[in-house]
């Protein structure tokens, strides 16, 4: 028995900072759901290098996952995920702040489906303050911070 067998993980996440998060929880035994868009999914299904049709580097970050494909701007989306919502342990989402509260998917809609559920917000620079709004990259720290002045 793994310590997080039993737990559901909801991960409406990409590329790589929420995935790594969720990675560990799966790894500890946790049942993780990847929420993706229909069709192309989470964009780090394109990025090379690929054996086949599929990135390594997707592969590596979402194994032992479950996906299902949900367009989250349908007005059905709630309701398609409701189920879910209810017997979810774990939300992680790494939006922009306001993002999901526009898709009907924020805390407080969530809590008054599920009020045990953790809700993880991973951002870039916060849910407040003048860079909240902001996308956050692994660019835009180097630079903030001046360590890529280094490498000029």
């Amino acid at each position: 028995m793994q310590p997080l067998e039993g737990l559901l993980v909801l991960d409406f996440s990409t590329l790589l900072p929420g995935p790594c998060a969720s990675l560990l929880l799966a790894d500890a035994g946790a049942r993780v759901v990847k929420i993706e868009k229909p069709g192309k999914g989470d964009e780090m299904r394109s990025y090379e290098p690929k054996v086949g049709e599929d990135s390594i580097n997707f592969s590596m970050l979402n194994r032992g996952k479950q996906s299902l494909a949900i367009d989250l701007k349908a007005p059905d989306s709630l309701a398609r995920l409701r189920p879910l919502i209810e017997r979810a342990d774990v939300l992680i989402e790494q939006f922009r702040p306001g993002v999901m509260e526009r898709l009907g998917l924020g805390y407080e809609v969530v809590w008054r489906i599920n009020p045990q559920l953790v809700y993880c917000s991973i951002t870039g620079w916060g849910q407040t303050g003048p860079k909240a709004g902001n996308a956050g990259h692994d660019l835009n720290y180097l630079a903030e911070t001046g360590v890529l002045v280094d490498c000029l």
